[in-house]
């Protein structure tokens, strides 16, 4: 038992550390110098995939230790929740960003802010934030807690960590584009910098992220041994 926690701290520690320290830091340029980008993007993406799975099987070996025992009202409660998380990492994984890796050329459009960048210009992040805080609080044991909380902190913390770093490389960009977004989701709208504009995110890509929520509810335990349809 102490090993198989032990390698799920080491798991939940090596994801954002893994993000942090390489990309967010000095050290990036010090590998892409000699690496150059593409093969600096290949290594980090394969590091950054490996963390993810390292994680995840240390979380399905590792004993769950309760912390507390959620209501089952608190499963329907944070389904609206969920429902936008996955809404959130559909579109901000399909939606052209000038956040995203390799993509900032598109700080020169001036008809960037569209669709879910209305709404944050850090939909991925958001929505793998919101579904890892959900998950916590609904599992309520030690390894939930790590497992997800890491994937929380480095969503939630990778956020602003990649809003500087843009900011630096940026400038003038820069500013032009966080003046009309926002990191925290709905917050440029709630400040009327923005309006929310569903059919600019795409009714397909709404559809495919409420698809994904509700096959994921029906399919839960086929997938992971836990029944969630039943507490509905």
């Amino acid at each position: 038992m102490a090993s198989q926690m032990r390698n799920l701290v080491l798991a939940a520690l090596f994801l954002p550390l893994s993000h942090f320290l390489i990309a967010g830091t000095p050290l990036r340029g010090v590998l892409v110098r000699p690496l150059g980008e593409r093969i600096y993007s290949s290594i980090y993406s394969l590091i950054a995939l490996a963390a993810f799975v390292w994680l995840i099987l240390a979380y399905r070996e590792a004993p769950a230790l309760p912390l507390w025992n959620a209501p089952g009202w608190l499963q329907v409660a944070v389904a609206p929740l969920m429902l936008l998380a996955s809404i959130l990492v559909v579109a901000g994984l399909t939606t052209p960003n000038p956040v995203i890796v390799r993509s900032d050329c598109l700080f020169g459009n001036p008809d960037v802010v569209r669709g879910v960048l209305r709404i944050s210009r850090n939909p991925f992040f958001w929505g793998a934030g919101i579904f890892s805080i959900n998950h916590m609080f609904v599992i309520g044991d030690v390894a939930a807690n790590l497992a997800f909380g890491s994937v929380a902190f480095l969503g939630l913390a990778g956020a602003p960590i990649l809003d500087a770093k843009k900011a630096r490389r940026h400038g003038e960009a820069w500013k032009s584009f966080a003046a009309a977004t926002s990191d925290i989701p709905f917050l440029a709208i709630a400040q009327r910098r923005q309006r929310l504009r569903l059919r600019e995110i795409g009714w397909w890509r709404i559809s495919l992220g409420t698809t994904l929520f509700l096959a994921t509810l029906l399919f839960h335990r086929a997938l992971f041994g836990v029944a969630v349809i039943a507490s509905f």
